[in-house]
């Protein structure tokens, strides 16, 4: 399974993520998010990271231009819808780039049903824990209540996942619904302090991953 680390600030840890063969790096553009990097890496600056390393640009309920105007801007391959998007917005974003949409799910949300409309609007699904704020909470997601669930689109699973879960993925990625698993999504767990990542960790983590 690829490997998704969110809530990058620092150019050299993404090149360092790229060494390592993680295959995506997320970037937070919601301002009221302690990994907001608007001010962190300049435009300029971005489009020099790395090279086959995809990089990932979060909104939460952004307006249409501004989420064009950023992936132009910074050269984003994919875009992280994580707040309340409709389908329709999903889809004239989807119609220019790339689009994962977040879902923020407790243990009894109708998944399924909470999907459906979403289904040929977007590119990817990402179930991750609800909180009470939007973006990461670090909050442990129980990617078990996917096991019985019909998801017929590519999906990330994130939420508080952490060195010492290698093994219940690699579980998990055995089930019938991991077949349309694309990646794991990782962030708070593997930090030092808001968006300053532990890079040894992390490369523990992609070793025992892909033993």
């Amino acid at each position: 399974m690829k490997i998704k680390v969110c809530g990058m600030t620092l150019p050299e840890q993404v090149n360092a993520l790229e060494e390592m063969g993680v295959e995506l790096a997320g970037f937070n553009f919601y301002p009221k998010s302690p990994r907001y990097m608007g001010a962190k890496i300049a435009p300029d600056r971005m489009k020099k990271i790395g090279g086959r390393i995809a990089k990932v640009g979060v909104f939460v309920n952004e307006t249409y231009d501004n989420v064009l105007k950023t992936v132009d801007d910074y050269r984003l391959d994919m875009v992280q819808l994580h707040g309340d998007e409709t389908e329709r917005f999903c889809e004239n974003v989807a119609n220019y780039v790339t689009v994962i949409k977040a879902f923020r799910l407790s243990d009894n949300d109708p998944i399924e049903w909470m999907i459906r409309p979403y289904n040929e609007v977007c590119d990817m699904f990402m179930f991750d824990t609800i909180g009470a704020d939007y973006g990461g909470t670090g909050k442990k997601f129980d990617w078990e209540i996917l096991k019985d669930k019909l998801v017929d689109k590519l999906f990330l699973i994130s939420g508080g996942i952490e060195q010492g879960d290698e093994e219940r993925l690699l579980e998990f990625e055995k089930e019938k619904v991991a077949s349309k698993l694309f990646a794991v999504n990782i962030n708070t767990r593997f930090e030092i302090g808001a968006g300053i990542k532990d890079i040894n960790k992390i490369k523990n983590f992609v070793t025992a991953l892909r033993k």
